[in-house]
């Protein structure tokens, strides 16, 4: 079987567009949109620019379909998120936030969301569990997990200028 061809191509303003190009050299791309949902595209055989079947996902459907194209033996000591209602996201925190230079503890992000801040990515570091105290800094991005609607606030209150 020959190399998996793939490609990520940015749509500025409305999120990543992944190409697959499978050995029977049929096309098939997901668009990943900004609000969390998908578009799967399946393009024709003879015309790779006709796109044969077009569907979009919530961002839960698309979570549905991705575990169901998961091998079945993973391991039973690893959490699925979808499965307990739960999200992992990671937001950045820009230079021009609110936020950029004050303490973690002050955003009070798990009493005002519910979201728990779990790590911190910082430059080529991880910063596990961050405690109350850990100074935020523009460029930081924070890896949030919560519900839905917890990590949608959370973005929220991050994004404050």
């Amino acid at each position: 079987m020959g190399a998996v061809r793939t490609s990520r191509t940015p749509l500025p303003g409305i999120g990543v567009r992944y190409d697959l190009t499978t050995r029977e050299q049929r096309r098939l791309s997901v668009v990943a949109h900004r609000d969390g949902s998908r578009t799967l595209n399946a393009y024709q055989g003879e015309d790779p620019d006709a796109c044969a079947l077009s569907v979009r996902l919530s961002g839960q459907e698309a979570e549905a379909l991705a575990d169901t194209l998961k091998p079945t033996h993973h391991s039973p000591g690893l959490l699925s998120t979808t499965e307990l209602g739960l999200v992992a996201e990671r937001i950045a925190l820009s230079g021009s936030s609110y936020w950029n230079g004050r303490l973690l503890g002050d955003t009070r992000m798990r009493t005002e969301t519910g979201v728990s801040i779990v790590a911190v990515l910082r430059r080529a570091e991880a910063i596990p569990s961050p405690g109350p105290g850990f100074r935020l800094a523009g460029g930081d991005a924070l890896i949030v997990i919560g519900t839905r609607e917890g990590v949608d606030a959370a973005a929220a209150i991050l994004g404050r200028a």
